[in-house]
């Protein structure tokens, strides 16, 4: 039987971006061109105050699309600023955006990329 054995990665950070529905694959192509490994992509259906009345004339569809992407943390602000900008997020209406620290994370990580994460680590403590 083989040993199961779980790697917890803890300096990670998780962003979330809202958008209207059909945005997500430009700002998820965004975030890996700077980095990002994947994405979780979700529909969602949003309420409130803009989307009745549209924000500044602008109808807004209440269709949304919900993009998490978990990455590193010293790679999490430059993730954010360029899925912020793909996503023209600066503009009324086109969504909203946030970054979450998170404690731990699991995944499965192969032994090959293990094995080096500990080579590089016995280097930096070796130099």
């Amino acid at each position: 039987m083989s040993q199961r054995r779980m790697t917890v990665l803890t300096d990670v950070t998780l962003i979330t971006c809202i958008v209207q529905r059909g945005l997500a694959d430009e700002i998820i192509r965004a975030a890996q061109e700077v980095g990002a490994q994947g994405a979780t992509v979700y529909f969602a259906r949003g309420t409130g105050v803009r989307e009745k009345l549209g924000l500044l004339g602008v109808a807004v569809d209440v269709e949304k699309e919900v993009i998490n992407v978990v990455v590193a943390s010293d790679q999490a602000d430059r993730i954010f600023e360029q899925m912020y900008l793909a996503g023209r997020l600066d503009t009324p209406g086109m969504g909203f955006m946030y970054m979450t620290e998170l404690d731990k994370a699991a995944t499965y990580i192969p032994k090959e990329v293990l094995d080096r994460i500990e080579r590089a680590k016995k280097r930096e403590a070796n130099a």
